[in-house]
């Protein structure tokens, strides 16, 4: 504030001296005063002689502002800067100079594997030893047992019952309280001379030949036979010297259906290793136009597959011309 009010001061002082000229001033000052009559005197003070007089008479009447209420304005000190740090270079520990160890010293070997590896301190763990021997008086008994060698005969070393038996002499079998008697199941009996049987039709089937009378009961029935296998298998599969072992009946089902349940009878069939199969497809009376349309589909289902080995009309007590006898290879089902 007092260099504002110094500030304002010499800037009058100078309008002053621009408004009154230098000899003029000068005239004033130095000339003598002039000789008035008694009592009209004029009471004019003195000029200054200096420009320092000349200030003090521009601002005589300036006070200083007291100091309250006033509020002091200051800059703002800018938000400090972190001074980058220059990052820490990790000095790598010299290199150890490698220890040769003797290859065929075991324990020189296991103590250069573990030469890094430094002991768990025992900090912040508590011993449990004295607790769990107060607690279990046979613990201790237990750790501190050493076992004695046993003295043996040379009967007990050189028979392996007497040394089993010394060895588990002391063993006591367990209770039987709270454990389940599981039984496990019998397996199913392998019919062996059926299959005996089976056989033996199928290899006079390859063997012999074909005769006059089974050439007459072939008759113009449709019938299927593998290439390649004789046609004594097709007339013995006629004559009935196969076994029927499961039938599938495919009356009132749609053909999508019924192709669905002859592929799934046959495997079945295969895996539990049965032969031979009657199909009944039906002769048609409830079709459209009394048209058997199951018939035959089924015998052109029957004949792409490669495990059917002949198929035959039934006899008629067994379904005559409404149902077939289905003849399968040998399959690798589980049979005992």
């Amino acid at each position: 504030m007092r260099k504002r009010n110094q500030t304002s001061g010499l800037d009058a002082l100078k309008a002053i001296r621009q408004q009154v000229p230098n000899a003029t001033l000068k005239t004033v000052i130095g000339a003598p005063r002039s000789k008035a009559a008694p009592g009209l005197e004029p009471t004019i003070s003195p000029e200054p002689a200096d420009e320092t007089g000349l200030f003090r008479r521009q601002v005589g009447d300036v006070r200083p502002v007291k100091s309250a209420d006033r509020a002091e304005l200051g800059r703002p000190r800018p938000a400090p800067t972190p001074r980058p740090r220059q990052p820490e270079l990790e000095v790598e520990p010299p290199a150890r100079r490698p220890v040769r160890v003797d290859e065929n010293d075991a324990a020189a070997v296991f103590r250069s594997a573990l030469g890094d590896i430094a002991p768990i301190k025992d900090f912040n763990r508590v011993d449990l030893s004295l607790q769990r021997q107060r607690a279990n008086p046979g613990v201790r008994a237990v750790e501190h047992w050493e076992p004695v060698a046993p003295t043996l005969d040379e009967t007990t070393l050189t028979d392996p019952a007497a040394l089993f038996r010394h060895v588990a002499g002391e063993v006591a079998p367990l209770k039987d309280k709270n454990l389940a008697a599981v039984d496990r199941p019998l397996p199913a009996p392998r019919p062996r001379l059926r299959e005996e049987d089976e056989r033996e039709v199928l290899r006079e089937a390859l063997e012999s030949p074909i005769s006059f009378e089974d050439r007459l009961d072939m008759g113009d029935e449709a019938a299927y036979l593998r290439v390649g296998l004789p046609r004594r298998v097709l007339t013995d599969l006629r004559r009935g010297r196969w076994v029927v072992q499961g039938e599938l009946d495919l009356h009132g089902l749609t053909r999508d259906e019924a192709r669905a349940s002859l592929a799934q009878f046959i495997a079945l069939a295969l895996q539990q290793g049965r032969r031979c199969l009657r199909v009944i497809h039906g002769k048609g009376h409830g079709s459209p136009g009394r048209i058997p349309v199951l018939k035959h589909l089924s015998r052109g289902w029957l004949a792409q597959r490669e495990d059917i080995l002949a198929f035959c009309q039934a006899k008629p007590h067994d379904g005559g011309d409404g149902a077939l006898l289905v003849l399968l290879q040998a399959g690798g089902g589980n049979r005992g």
